[in-house]
């Protein structure tokens, strides 16, 4: 039976006791997507810059020495600890972290010129109301850059991939595929001006490891990975281990204005 507990507590909970983790979980501290972010935000010592969803808080590393400003905002109050304390370690002072969700952002209109979210969006309760919220935040041609896992949009692709990321971890809600990712963006109000798309391969056991999957859960993805048929086994690079690649895409995109 429920505890009634709702999904911002079981995202904050799956989450918050594994601050430190996801620090220096090396997935997250680089990558090809990380890169690629760098450059497309430059140099940018005017701007306010939010990162939503921020996590270990990577992507906020990487911006504070390119930006006047940067907002960490996450779910768990004890994510933004780890980045406040790791922002201080590191010499930036131009960090402020803010706590809510991702549906009901605590700022006012256009008050950034940036707005990042890296690995969130995939566990936001109401995906449409998030990217609606970061547009709203935006000023006028203000840049937006998401950054997640995606579906290849293939229904047994899709319930395969959806099913280990669920068993995983109990908080992941949707990846969604290229189409739903730019479709929504559109309805958010912004225009998508280009996409890229990456793989990344995970390690298993530190995969695992990372979010606290219990020991029947990682059982029954190890089961699913074993029954499953070549087509999905060959398009995730399935190891014998366990470890596997997936599909990320980078959508960037822009507020309509001056």
């Amino acid at each position: 039976m429920s505890d009634g507990k709702s999904h911002e507590t079981l995202v904050g909970g799956q989450f918050g006791s594994r601050a430190e983790a996801y620090l220096r979980s090396s997935v997250h501290a680089r990558g090809a997507d990380l890169d690629a972010l760098a450059a497309l935000i430059g140099e940018r010592q005017d701007a306010r810059a939010l990162d939503l969803g921020c996590g270990g808080g990577h992507v906020t590393f990487n911006l504070a020495p390119r930006v006047r400003e940067v907002v960490a905002y996450d779910l768990s109050p004890e994510m933004l600890e780890v980045v406040a304390r790791a922002a201080r370690e590191r010499g930036f002072d131009n960090v402020t972290t803010e706590q809510g969700v991702a549906e009901k952002l605590p700022f006012a209109d256009a008050s950034f010129d940036i707005a990042l979210s890296r690995f969130s969006a995939h566990h936001w309760r109401d995906f449409g109301a998030g990217l609606r919220e970061a547009a709203r935040v935006l000023k006028p041609g203000g840049m937006a850059v998401f950054i997640d896992s995606v579906s290849p949009g293939v229904p047994l692709l899709d319930t395969y991939f959806q099913t280990l990321e669920m068993l995983r971890d109990c908080s992941h809600v949707r990846n969604y595929s290229r189409a739903e990712w730019e479709a929504s963006l559109a309805g958010a109000g912004l225009l998508v001006r280009a996409t890229s798309h990456f793989r990344l391969r995970l390690d298993f056991a530190s995969w695992v490891e990372r979010i606290g999957t219990p020991k029947v859960q990682v059982d029954a993805i190890r089961a699913l990975q074993t029954s499953v048929s070549e087509i999905a086994t060959r398009h995730y690079e399935t190891e014998p281990d366990g470890s596997h690649s997936i599909d990320v895409g980078l959508f960037q995109a822009f507020k309509p204005g001056s």
